[in-house]
């Protein structure tokens, strides 16, 4: 399920400030990058499953593995995890409305809060 209202597309982000501003809403980089992609993951556990908040984005400056890099955000996306295939993210899967709800919130507190150092 992509979230195409949450305007975070509008955004280019230095990556540390990036960084620093979504490991505070309990989003996780780990080893969700390479040189160009930058992925960013909140995993959310509810009684109809294993759900996974997704924002990625992408360097138009400078390299991700250099943590010097200009981050082009993209909309967010959530997925559903199943066990041992992966995360499915298509628009037929079942996304509880109250995780969706949580979902909206935290990513508009996350767009009021790049708005103040993005690009």
């Amino acid at each position: 399920m992509q979230f195409d209202d949450t305007q975070l597309e509008r955004f280019k982000a230095d990556l540390s400030r990036l960084d620093d501003c979504l490991q505070k809403h309990g989003m996780v980089r780990a080893g969700q990058w390479d040189y160009e992609r930058v992925s960013y993951d909140r995993k959310f556990q509810v009684t109809e499953g294993t759900y996974y908040l997704r924002i990625q984005g992408y360097a138009i400056e400078g390299d991700i593995d250099s943590s010097d890099a200009l981050v082009q955000l993209l909309p967010p996306i959530l997925g559903k995890y199943y066990y041992p295939h992966g995360v499915e993210y298509g628009d037929d899967e079942y996304y509880p409305g109250q995780l969706v709800k949580q979902c909206e919130k935290l990513l508009l507190n996350i767009k009021n809060e790049i708005e103040g150092f993005a690009e």
